[in-house]
């Protein structure tokens, strides 16, 4: 895993990268110590995780949260900094940071972070295969006959939550159904999907729908209890968009008027995934 560290207080930069070092936790591939370098280390080296200040000279670190976000989506944020405000920690989050961590540093929490960070690098690139074996055409079947995969899936929604409603058996009956014959998601609509269950395919996919925006407000909930939930920090950002988890719960909140909304193949391919990642 690669590490990018970028903090105007050149002691807390070597004791981070002491905590990586001796937990083997990867490698440091850059740091910086004012926003304008850390942009330019950050685009060169692209690492996988960036431990960030909140306050430094020149670009402030939110600024370059947003930036790299919108560059590099996949490059997770760990915010480390002195500030306590809860509307900057809230705009830490909205930007893209995925944990907040106060000073002074505690080896042990920062250890724990990164290490969660990590897991969630790793289900994102496993999500982000599947993606590519859907593009590729590859046959992605695994055998559902000695119900190992449907017992996985079966207590990943209950994880969720939704396991009582309507559009639970849809979404099992969909993904057995894609899983087995090798389909290609990013070529066919869901209308085109659900039409090979039903004579009501609009109504089918609102069902599925329904369910899957109960999954993601019960994950929702779950965050705004403890961000380092486990099944938060498993599923926000593998089974949905993490930037709509977060809106959702700022609707949650009553900051916003409109909640996160949810994509039905992004769901399926990450429960694929999810159901394959147990089994291996």
């Amino acid at each position: 895993m690669k590490f990018f560290i970028l903090d105007d207080d050149i002691n807390i930069i070597r004791i981070l990268k002491t905590i990586i070092a001796d937990r083997e936790l990867g490698r440091v591939v850059g740091e910086a110590t004012n926003g304008d370098d850390g942009l330019k280390g950050i685009r060169t080296m692209a690492p996988d995780i960036v431990l960030i200040d909140l306050l430094m000279p020149g670009i402030d670190g939110l600024t370059v949260v947003k930036q790299i976000k919108g560059e590099y989506p996949n490059i997770q944020f760990i915010m480390i900094s002195q500030v306590y405000s809860k509307d900057m920690v809230g705009k830490a989050y909205i930007y893209g940071v995925e944990y907040y961590i106060h000073k002074p540093i505690n080896a042990i929490e920062v250890e724990t972070i990164i290490k969660k960070v990590i897991e969630r690098v790793e289900i994102n690139r496993a999500i982000r295969s599947v993606w590519e074996k859907f593009d590729e055409d590859a046959k992605v079947r695994p055998k559902y006959g000695d119900g190992r995969h449907e017992h996985n899936l079966n207590n990943i929604l209950m994880e969720l939550g939704i396991i009582a409603e309507s559009g639970t058996d849809d979404i099992v009956s969909v993904i057995r159904y894609v899983v087995e014959q090798g389909m290609n998601l990013n070529e066919v609509t869901m209308q085109e999907l659900c039409s090979q269950f039903t004579d009501s395919p609009r109504s089918m996919e609102q069902r599925m729908r329904r369910a899957i925006n109960i999954a993601m407000t019960n994950i929702a909930h779950l965050g705004l209890e403890d961000y380092m939930n486990e099944t938060f920090v498993i599923y926000a950002n593998s089974l949905f968009n993490f930037e709509q988890v977060r809106k959702e719960m700022e609707f949650i909140r009553g900051n916003v008027e409109k909640g996160g909304s949810t994509s039905i193949k992004k769901f399926l391919v990450g429960l694929i995934s999810h159901c394959e990642h147990i089994n291996n």
